[in-house]
């Protein structure tokens, strides 16, 4: 006997709630939730080791599940399918924080270069004051550049892409990649001359 689908009945309940789910069965997909939930937690948190973070991911898995169910047709079991798209967004976490983490880092290094200088001459809440002004500027600067640029920035310098990936990502040639990216560094550098480093000095620039 075979579910409409062509899911054998005989493969496991969570198969034909499975399907109800995809058909639009509220209870049936409230069921699987019910029995998967705390397991995709429990992955989830394995991986990512942070309680927010795989809370999160559970509940997006859940969500991409339902809007994907309606082409769920079990050629793998239900739980290997929802176990697989909660192990690819708990990597692509892992990848973000990394990320996220370096360029924290990066910045960090950057504006303590800056601040060098002045660091005899600041401190306490004076430098912290400057450091904030500066990250402020960093972030005013990306925002203020044309949005091609602003895109393989982010794409390259926050989301690790390789020039081949920019090139399919922007659908460009690989040389356009490297000589856009080039300008739009050179645009971030620039937009950023009053407040970073100068020939060995900080120009800071009075604003009203």
């Amino acid at each position: 006997m075979t579910l409409p689908g062509g899911i054998p009945a005989s493969t496991s309940d969570d198969a034909a709630l499975a399907f109800a789910a995809g058909q639009g069965d509220a209870k049936a997909f409230e069921k699987l939730v019910e029995k998967y939930q705390a397991r995709i937690y429990r992955f989830a948190f394995g991986m990512v080791k942070d309680r927010d973070d795989a809370w999160d991911i559970a509940q997006e898995t859940f969500l991409r599940a339902h809007v994907a169910l309606p082409g769920f047709r079990g050629r793998s079991a239900f739980s290997t399918w929802l176990y697989r798209i909660a192990a690819n967004l708990s990597l692509d976490g892992r990848r973000r924080r990394q990320r996220e983490e370096a360029l924290r880092n990066s910045r960090d290094a950057e504006v303590e270069v800056a601040m060098g200088p002045l660091s005899a001459a600041l401190a306490g809440p004076h430098k912290q004051a400057l450091r904030r002004e500066l990250l402020d500027k960093l972030d005013e600067a990306l925002e203020s550049l044309p949005p091609i640029h602003r895109a393989i920035l982010l794409l390259r310098e926050v989301d690790g892409l390789s020039y081949e990936e920019l090139a399919n990502v922007l659908e460009i040639p690989k040389g356009t990649v490297m000589s856009r990216l080039f300008n739009a560094r050179l645009r971030f550098q620039r937009k950023l001359r009053a407040y970073l480093a100068v020939d060995g000095e900080i120009v800071l620039k009075n604003e009203d």
